[in-house]
């Protein structure tokens, strides 16, 4: 486990270092040639997907845990209909979001939606675009769950450094041909995504031929080629999906309509600094989702408690650090016209640590029980943070926000899924020592 969790994370490392010394120029480029309001609304098109992530509605952990328990994913048949159910929606999902966006653009409503970051030249079209592209796209992203499967989220990591110097490319080739597109640049990041998506599909599709051609080819005969009961586990997993980004990816939106655009760029720019930690966070927490799905179907306890120890020190230790570089990286990025006060830059370091220590339960959680324990804390997070963050904004300004996110993390996800699990590990010894005192054919009967 340690040494997978290393290996995904030093490459998610060496990927971010390329991809944020892209993302620092791309984000010089945006500011010098079209302006802090290109700039903020960069940030909040380019963050939709964060307030999306229910686009798959909870598909994603079916096809994990299929693949993560299956002893041979290449001819495993429960696999095969696994993936069939996972295109199948996610088709449907992604027809559905570009029937919605499309809708949204017809009524005039982005700019009711998205607030004062949204320019009012081009904005409205360019909100239309991204979401399109994201509909398209979707179904494309069943093969990054197949790598994290497959226990291959180094792979999938890899795959990721392409998007940073698309976008960077795409920005400098049109700032070198003076093409009129400050309005339409978070479409870049959508359209470097989906290159991405069809990366990590092609090497899925390989990795398990020919398990993912033979579904492709299923989809369209429903009554002939069934797939398989998602509910059980998709519900509970789509409702955190739900409503998590609303609770933590609102803030954009709040500051959105309650500033002026100043505090919105201070916080994209915030955002997009510590966001590269937790994206190395990110990639090594979901690591832990196969390891703890196989230890399951083994009936082997594996506990996330150490390693929960080990990813909130590194969250914390990693934060801190940034925190005291971001003077140095915000003054060469925004070329002084951008100031991160200590509020707002202790907040993101906070907030790294809690989000680092919550996701070894979090993997651990992913059974139909623990999603669906995960289900009322969460629930109960969304008006916390909203009401926190909307009252700490008139106090703080860009900082209120994400102390609010803290706050609420530490509340309603860390403290809980802390409690659960110690409890469901005591559980689940107390049961291995009973069955170890029974005779073989009482222990396979308990079992059952």
């Amino acid at each position: 486990m340690w040494s997978k969790l290393g290996k995904t994370a030093g490459t998610k490392m060496i990927v971010l270092g390329l991809s944020g010394l892209c993302a620092i120029v791309t984000s010089r480029m945006i500011l010098s040639h079209f302006g802090t309001e290109a700039y903020a609304q960069y940030g909040l098109l380019a963050s939709l997907p964060s307030l999306l992530p229910f686009a798959d509605l909870g598909i994603a952990a079916v096809v994990i845990n299929s693949i993560a328990e299956a002893k041979n994913p290449r001819s495993d048949e429960h696999v095969r209909r696994s993936l069939l159910t996972a295109l199948r929606i996610l088709l449907v999902s992604g027809t559905v979001i570009m029937a919605t966006s499309a809708l949204v653009s017809v009524l005039g409503l982005w700019p009711v939606l998205l607030g004062n970051g949204l320019l009012p030249d081009g904005g409205a079209w360019a909100a239309f675009l991204c979401m399109a592209v994201f509909g398209i796209t979707l179904p494309l992203a069943v093969g990054q769950r197949i790598l994290v499967g497959l226990e291959r989220t180094a792979t999938q990591v890899k795959s990721q450094i392409v998007v940073a110097p698309l976008i960077l490319l795409a920005v400098l080739l049109s700032i070198g041909l003076a093409a009129p597109v400050g309005s339409y640049l978070a479409v870049f990041s959508y359209a470097a995504a989906a290159v991405n998506s069809i990366i990590c599909l092609i090497i899925a599709s390989r990795l398990i031929s020919p398990q993912l051609t033979s579904a492709l080819r299923s989809v369209p005969h429903i009554k002939r080629e069934p797939g398989i009961k998602a509910f059980h586990l998709a519900w509970p997993m789509l409702l955190q999906m739900v409503a998590l980004p609303i609770a933590m990816q609102s803030d954009r939106l709040l500051l959105s309509h309650l500033t002026h655009g100043e505090e919105l760029a201070q916080y994209n720019l915030a955002s997009q600094l510590f966001g590269m930690i937790l994206q190395v966070i990110a990639a090594a927490g979901i690591v832990l989702w196969p390891i703890y799905a196989k230890a399951r179907s083994a009936s082997r306890i594996e506990s996330p408690l150490v390693p929960t120890i080990w990813f909130a020190a590194g969250g914390l230790f990693l934060g801190g650090l940034l925190a005291i570089a971001t003077p140095f990286l915000v003054a060469f990025v925004s070329d002084g016209r951008i100031i991160l006060d200590a509020w707002l830059v202790s907040g993101f370091a906070v907030f790294v640590a809690l989000q680092a220590a919550k996701y070894p339960t979090g993997m651990y959680m992913t059974d139909s029980a623990g999603l669906r324990f995960q289900v009322l804390p969460i629930l109960m997070l969304v008006p916390l943070n909203i009401a926190i963050s909307w009252w700490l904004i008139s106090l703080l300004g860009a900082a209120g926000p994400i102390i609010g996110s803290a706050i609420s993390v530490a509340a309603c996800q860390l403290i809980p899924n802390l409690c659960y699990v110690t409890r469901d590990l005591a559980r689940r010894r107390q049961g291995q020592g009973a069955g170890a005192n029974l005779s073989p054919h009482e222990s396979n009967t308990a079992k059952l």
